[in-house]
């Protein structure tokens, strides 16, 4: 398939799709007329590589968990040292930025029950 016809498959731009093969994330043939062609198999790393980087998962990261998933399907060592020390570093700020996220998320919602609570009240004197 033609990359017009992954992205449209998978849900993400062609350019989008070019960038990752940029990264190593993704790799293509070339027809003669100098076309990228995709098998099938590149629609489920395609799908893996968009959902870890929409996850917040850097693409240097992205590309050493993929590999590391290619890997494992060969049966060959997946997780060395040196990664798993890079995806540690990884998950600490993953967790930091979660933290973070939960502390806004909790102060737009005592926000809103307060700005509720403060609208009841009007409506109930006014009536």
């Amino acid at each position: 398939m033609k990359i017009g016809e992954l992205a449209a498959v998978v849900g993400v731009s062609p350019r989008l799709i070019r960038y990752y093969e940029q990264q190593g994330l993704l790799t293509s043939a070339r027809s003669d007329n100098g076309y990228r062609t995709y098998r099938d198999a590149d629609v489920d790393r395609l799908r893996r590589v968009a959902g870890l980087v929409q996850a917040g998962i850097p693409t240097r990261l992205v590309k050493v968990l993929v590999d590391a998933e290619d890997a494992a399907a060969r049966a060959d060592e997946t997780c060395p040292r040196e990664v798993a020390e890079l995806l540690s570093a990884e998950l600490d700020g993953l967790d930091e930025r979660i933290d973070c996220m939960t502390r806004s998320r909790d102060t737009i919602r005592r926000y809103l029950q307060r700005t509720n609570q403060e609208i009841e009240q009007r409506e109930t004197v006014s009536v």
